[in-house]
């Protein structure tokens, strides 16, 4: 992260805007468009000038949290294969793939805000999550863990399939089912006996 004038964020600084990140996406999931500053500063555990300094308005806010939501998700694939093996590493991220689309889905009212403000705060997020995909597809192929015949655009539809239907926290563990049942279906078949 950066400064508008191109000096880079201080630590402390860093790490406030990232807690501010986060408390905003818990405060607009449980509060929508009611969800106060002082709130989310509270929760996040600096001063509301601390909050307002980083984000001036509550647009800049909503985009900044959700853009980060989709970050995180995406910067979490290298370390997850280099911890795990390239079919555990997916299972790991399509974990975290429904906590981005329970995430998102509980700040549906306040993302719905900032595109009627002019902005789109989706712009390049469906882009970066393919890519990101792509590449934990791509790793497992070559592994031979995953089934090649599985287009990385095909298990994005089988994920925003089950984030459509069970993103809501009361449904993770259906969520949780279906994840194991596309994951389960994506398995590369062991060799017939003789082959």
């Amino acid at each position: 992260m950066t400064r508008a004038a191109g000096r880079p964020l201080r630590a402390d600084a860093r790490r406030n805007r990232e807690k501010i990140l986060a408390a905003a996406v818990r405060v607009f999931s449980e509060d929508g468009l009611d969800a106060h500053f002082e709130r989310i500063a509270k929760v996040a555990g600096v001063g509301s000038g601390t909050l307002y300094r980083n984000f001036p308005t509550r647009e800049a806010l909503i985009e900044a949290a959700y853009r980060n939501e989709v970050a995180r998700l995406c910067d979490a694939v290298p370390g997850l294969l280099e911890a795990m093996p390239p079919d555990e590493a997916l299972r790991a991220w399509t974990r975290r793939f429904i906590d981005y689309a329970t995430a998102k889905l509980g700040m549906a009212d306040a993302l719905r805000a900032v595109v009627d403000s002019g902005t789109n705060p989706y712009a390049e997020s469906a882009e970066l999550i393919q890519t990101a995909l792509d590449s934990l597809m791509a790793a497992g192929t070559a592994a031979g863990t995953i089934r090649s015949d599985i287009r990385p655009t095909d298990m994005f539809a089988a994920l925003a399939g089950i984030a459509l239907t069970s993103a809501k926290p009361e449904q993770r563990e259906q969520a949780e089912r279906l994840l194991d049942l596309v994951l389960d279906g994506l398995k590369r078949a062991a060799p017939a006996a003789g082959d």
